[in-house]
């Protein structure tokens, strides 16, 4: 069984994979940073209620846009499966290049997503990840990220406003019936919700402008459901594209042993 580990700013995600199925999925939250044995006791109750002993792991995919974390989990992982975690980075998938200025600066989640994607598409796409920040990550059909697009996540942008502003309550992420809000609770939720609709639908009409031709949309992302009137304009929408893209990484460092 192969363990796929994504740590991003909102949760560590964790998912366990007999090579055809995730078997399970685990969240724990990033934003209480503990010591290794805390990730180690964690696991291990994990595993404990699912009868899995940690010696059926045969592999375990690291990527990480937490880097104080990393010196907590990495000694963890190594101690519990006697093995060094596959980290990560923008060299260790030569299936798929990186074609930007910089490509250490790439998020390791979003490598993963454009390798899930180009494995199941082989077409031009562009992947739409709701998370902490809202990000659209162009990948071409022969196979290379072409560049990001970031913004502020649909939480992070209600938050802004709740710290910012004294007199606006945090609000939940529905969507209000009109864009017209009669309340300030309506009002932040057109203003964010709605407002993110028309950002999605015209960044992607911008990158297929710029490509000269219609793209393949893929979402993903923990808030990727949020907005149904979006789900027309998305080819699929994953919420383990991350976790999928770490797995096929894995099989190939695999298969090249």
């Amino acid at each position: 069984m192969r363990l796929a580990v994504d740590v991003g700013n909102t949760d560590i995600v964790v998912g366990l994979s007999d090579g055809t199925r995730w078997i399970e999925i685990w969240r724990k939250s990033s934003k209480i940073k503990g010591s290794p044995l805390t990730y180690i006791s964690w696991l291990n109750l994990l595993f404990l209620e699912n009868n899995i002993v940690p010696q059926q792991i045969s592999q375990v995919v690291y990527s990480s846009v937490v880097p104080s974390l990393n010196d907590v989990l990495l000694p963890a992982f190594s101690s519990l499966f006697e093995k060094e975690p596959i980290i990560i980075g923008p060299d260790i998938y030569p299936l798929l290049k990186v074609d930007i200025h910089h490509p250490y600066e790439l998020g390791s989640d979003l490598f993963a997503n454009a390798v899930a994607t180009h494995h199941r598409f082989k077409e031009n796409c562009v992947i739409v990840d709701f998370g902490t920040a809202l990000t659209f990550t162009t990948v071409s059909k022969e196979g290379a990220i072409l560049g990001v697009a970031i913004a502020p996540g649909l939480r992070t942008a209600v938050k802004s406003l709740f710290a910012n502003t004294a007199q606006l309550p945090e609000v939940p992420l529905t969507v209000p019936e009109s864009p017209i809000g009669k309340n300030t609770v309506e009002s932040i939720q057109a203003g964010v919700l709605i407002g993110y609709k028309g950002l999605v639908k015209f960044m992607i009409q911008e990158i297929e402008n710029e490509l000269g031709g219609k793209l393949i949309a893929v979402g993903t992302g923990g808030h990727s459901a949020i907005i149904p009137s979006l789900e027309g304009i998305f080819t699929v929408i994953d919420k383990n594209l991350t976790l999928e893209g770490l797995k096929i990484i894995g099989e190939y460092i695999a298969s090249q042993d």
